[in-house]
């Protein structure tokens, strides 16, 4: 559950993520179950899996954030294989909102995401897709436009089967850092220097992607800026 908010900082957006009232300013692209069961948000795709890329899906905030920020959002896998993901700093290219109607369409398939028209970072906190992610569990920073590998660290969360409570996400991003924790752990540290992977990313719009069949819960997100 939410804790107050820390003395240095102030709050910038805060929502429980309880009912259909609190995504009205979240938008979906591409297709997904959307449900509230005992007050929390659960994402669950509405294609076949069998379709690849074309069953899975984003759902971002329209609002854009600043460049510094602290962002924290609860969550808990229930089903898998599949693979969970926060966008952040998400914008259109060339200085455009991500929502610029003159950017290409989008509708969950990974690759408009990383080589089409908008910059983003990616963190992918729960990773059960491939063999490898399964038997490996890591927390991947990806960096777009390209798929930039970042930075990466060890996955703290349980398989589905065994997760049972809601695990407190953590993203910092201040300056040129950006940090990634997990139950208060840290999980991965990254310094964008503006040159090894393109210039560095400021403000822009947050989202939730997950890749099917997973199901996915989600609570208690809250957006900070750090002073």
């Amino acid at each position: 559950m939410s804790g107050p908010v820390r003395s240095n900082e102030s709050l910038i957006y805060e929502n429980p993520l309880s009912g259909p009232e609190s995504v009205s300013d979240f938008v979906l692209e591409g297709k997904a179950k959307i449900s509230f069961p005992e007050g929390h948000l659960r994402l669950e795709n509405a294609e076949s899996e069998q379709l690849g890329q074309k069953a899975n899906y984003v759902f971002w905030c329209r609002k854009e954030f600043p460049a510094d920020f602290r962002l924290e959002i609860d969550f808990r896998p229930l089903r898998e294989p599949g693979l969970a993901m926060l966008f952040f700093a998400a914008s259109g290219s060339d200085g455009r909102s991500l929502f610029d109607p003159s950017l290409a369409p989008r509708c969950g398939e990974y690759v408009q995401y990383h080589h089409g028209d908008i910059n983003a970072f990616h963190v992918s906190f729960f990773r059960r897709k491939e063999k490898d992610e399964r038997s490996f569990h890591t927390c991947n920073l990806r960096k777009s436009y390209g798929l930039y590998m970042a930075a990466q660290g060890a996955d703290p969360i349980p398989d589905a089967a065994d997760a049972d409570r809601f695990y407190r996400l953590s993203l910092l991003k201040k300056g040129a850092d950006v940090r990634f924790a997990i139950d208060g752990l840290d999980i991965l540290h990254y310094h964008d220097d503006g040159t090894a992977f393109g210039p560095r990313l400021g403000g822009g719009c947050i989202g939730l992607r997950q890749l099917a069949p997973m199901i996915g819960e989600y609570a208690n997100l809250r957006v900070t800026r750090p002073d």
